[in-house]
């Protein structure tokens, strides 16, 4: 249950795909020092295993570090291997079923109402509601209202401008990829990491600037 805990008083999940394992530990160190410390690595980006086998010893142990985009049994047990605090599927997968089995805290893909319940009957810490930016913060509304007490952390399309408003909607938390992480992924410049960094610190301050600075302190005190 911590990891639910963690999201929903951080309120950001970023989403990692890169190039590789150097792109991905640099967008890490990047987004961390900028104060978001929940992190997910998707398995599409290459060697993506190394990434978080590197990277863990590397933070403070307040950072959540997840692994994400978990098809099959194999990657579920790779990524708990690898040291993986949670993993992130797009659906009912066999990996999501094994995560669940093995106790890992999982965050498990769904679209409708009844997928949802499906998520969580299988043990899902969170409910990851996607695509979420196909239908908009009223669908998450009108998904909570059947059920009010599922955790759903809406991903897909979602950046600082649209953000709040998820959180208004009754999202515990957003995952943000690609609008957050630009070209970071695949530049090695400075300035991609520069751009990286001010677009991080332009979402924390959208779902809100009290929370971000207290995570960023108590990340800093972990080091």
């Amino acid at each position: 249950m911590y990891v639910l805990e963690e999201l929903s008083q951080r309120k950001v999940l970023a989403i990692i795909r890169a190039d590789g394992a150097e792109a991905a530990l640099r967008c890490i160190r990047t987004l961390v020092d900028a104060g978001i410390t929940a992190l997910e690595v998707s398995l599409t980006t290459p060697d993506a295993l190394d990434a978080i086998t590197r990277a863990r010893p590397r933070l403070p142990r307040s950072v959540l570090l997840g692994a994400g985009t978990v098809l099959t049994a194999g990657q579920a047990d790779a990524a708990s291997a690898a040291g993986a605090g949670f993993v992130v599927t797009p659906g009912l997968t066999q990996g999501a079923r094994r995560a669940a089995a093995g106790g890992t805290p999982l965050l498990c893909g769904a679209l409708t109402p009844t997928e949802v319940i499906s998520a969580l009957d299988l043990g899902a810490s969170a409910v990851k509601v996607f695509p979420a930016g196909l239908h908009g913060p009223r669908y998450l509304r009108e998904l909570r209202a059947p059920l009010p007490e599922a955790p759903l952390v809406a991903v897909g399309g979602i950046d600082a401008a649209t953000a709040p408003a998820y959180l208004a909607a009754g999202a515990v938390a957003v995952g943000v990829g690609s609008p957050l992480l630009g070209g970071a992924g695949s530049s090695g410049t400075r300035q991609a990491q520069d751009d990286l960094a001010a677009r991080a610190a332009t979402l924390l301050e959208a779902v809100g600037p009290r929370r971000a600075a207290a995570d960023h302190h108590r990340g800093a005190e972990g080091r």
